[in-house]
């Protein structure tokens, strides 16, 4: 049996297919990036991170996006030899009636790659996806954004365009297709041709506890659509006791021995308070069909915390990240822009500082999600400056306005280097060790994170190697969606931060990186 979910922390929205008996799951990023994260597996059991997509910035440049923007649901899918990415960049969002949302496709020979310049396509909603016809014809999916109308009513329905086969630009209006259920907030869609039924899955209900996966069908694409007798295949609204709770929004295939699957998003919470620093994860579930509907095979549309796959999960409680390559950037993502970073011969990465832990076009770190509830994030940090405006440290965020940050910063009172923590809780900034900084000198000082489930403690070390507790804990569950709502989607990510609000000549030297699993 394999434990759910099958990609913890951060990872919402998946799109998963099957090609040649390797699954592929792609998920959402947001203002993360490189854009887009795409896993692989032969078991569904064990997934490796295949390279990103949209790594460069003439791919995708989010610079000024704002938090919990960027990288909405992609779509993957595969048809005559070529893997189809289709993408929503969001510009706006937040405190407005209206949304820029562009969407695009690219395309590639291989799930690594080369990809081609995105194509865009529209901008009328998010979500999209692409469906390839029986007949060779394709057609470009996606929930529609209605700014005049107010509340769950702003998701007015999916539309259907039809794109050319050779050059995928738009050669038809739009099409609404389906309005949704009765849970409303209608998006996420994925179209599907099952012997002699057309199947529309969507999300709805939102993003929280009342999400929901809507199945819907039609012996014609342009509907109209029939809803499921249950209106959902997956949700865990009404089910307190249910261990996948906020499930909804996923994608179904079908594997190499026959059997159907769906991969669906849900949340773990961390106790009564219901916040999930986890974020967003991925979880599956097997699929049958009765009277040609899809149902779980568990025979509730409550997922279960295991299903049989194909393997068993090999679980690794340690990642030691080293500098000497470029591998570590498997698991690190920097924010809206490539991280700038020398990776020097002695082993070390050298991060170069830049703007603030508020900005949303130039900050600089590397950072990798937080995929246990228990866990230890330790660092080692050289600085060569003495300036309070340049720090670096370990830095434990959620986003701009939700975050704690262990720095080196110069203290000129002091005359020497100090080490201090800074804190951001619904943006409200504080630094709780006050004149009690503490003074760490010259030369390498080691960084500790000690997270066990909503109480988190930092700690460091001079080159004795000797650790010392900070005497502060923090609440861990101030990085998630429940804290951040109603401006949130993402996950806890812990890593390396460097800041220069002088001149941005500054940089600080990282020898390693460790993040540990704790019993």
């Amino acid at each position: 049996m394999i434990k759910n979910p099958v990609l913890t922390g951060f990872h919402p929205d998946p799109s998963m297919i099957c090609v040649d008996g390797t699954f592929y799951i792609a998920n959402s990023t947001f203002e993360y990036f490189p854009g887009v994260a795409i896993s692989e597996s032969k078991d569904l059991a064990n997934w490796i991170s295949v390279p990103s997509p949209l790594d460069n910035l003439n791919y995708l440049n989010m610079k000024g996006n704002p938090r919990s923007g960027g990288i909405w649901a992609p779509c993957l899918t595969y048809h005559d030899g070529l893997f189809y990415l289709v993408f929503t960049d969001v510009k706006t969002w937040t405190f407005s009636p209206f949304k820029d949302t562009h969407n695009y496709i690219t395309t590639a020979p291989s799930i690594r790659g080369p990809w081609s310049e995105p194509v865009y396509i529209n901008s009328s909603g998010f979500d999209p996806s692409l469906f390839h016809d029986e007949d060779g014809r394709k057609y470009f999916v996606n929930m529609e954004w209605d700014y005049r109308k107010q509340d769950k009513e702003q998701f007015s329905g999916i539309l259907l365009t039809e794109l050319d086969a050779v050059t995928l630009k738009p050669i038809s209006q739009p099409v609404k297709i389906f309005k949704g259920s009765e849970r409303g907030m209608v998006e996420g869609p994925h179209l599907y041709k099952i012997n002699e039924y057309y199947y529309l899955t969507t999300a709805e209900g939102g993003t929280s506890y009342e999400h929901a996966l809507t199945v819907a069908r039609s012996k014609n694409i342009n509907g109209p659509y029939e809803l499921h007798p249950d209106a959902h295949l997956v949700s865990s609204m009404g089910a307190p006791d249910a261990y996948l709770k906020k499930a909804g929004h996923g994608s179904i295939c079908q594997g190499p021995d026959g059997r159907w699957w769906t991969a669906f998003l849900c949340g773990r919470p961390l106790d009564e308070s219901m916040r999930c620093p986890l974020g967003r994860e991925t979880s599956i579930a097997e699929v049958i069909w009765k009277n040609d509907w899809p149902y779980l095979k568990d025979g509730s549309m409550v997922p279960s915390p295991e299903f049989e796959g194909y393997g068993e999960k090999n679980i690794q409680k340690l990642y030691d990240y080293k500098f000497e390559n470029e591998e570590f950037k498997a698991d690190f993502m920097s924010l809206r822009v490539p991280a700038q970073y020398d990776l020097l011969e002695n082993g070390s990465l050298r991060l170069y500082g830049r703007e603030s832990l508020s900005s949303t076009h130039n900050q600089n770190m590397l950072v990798r999600r937080q995929t246990d509830f228990c866990f230890e994030a330790e660092t080692c940090v050289r600085l060569s400056f003495d300036h309070f405006q340049r720090m670096a440290g370990l830095i434990y965020r959620y986003d701009e306005e939700n975050q704690f940050y262990l720095r080196v910063a110069y203290d000129e009172k002091k005359g020497q280097k100090c080490l201090g923590i800074l804190c951001m809780d619904k943006g409200n900034f504080s630094m709780p060790l006050g004149e009690d900084e503490i003074p760490v000198g010259d030369g390498d000082l080691y960084l500790r994170l000690t997270v066990k489930n909503r109480q988190g403690e930092f700690s460091y070390a001079k080159e004795d190697m000797k650790w010392n507790v900070i005497p502060y804990t923090i609440d861990t569950s101030i990085l998630s969606d429940e804290n951040a709502n109603p401006m949130g989607f993402t996950g806890a990510f812990v890593g390396m931060s460097c800041q220069d609000l002088a001149d941005a000549s500054a940089y600080a030297d990282f020898s390693y990186f460790k993040y540990q699993l704790l019993d």
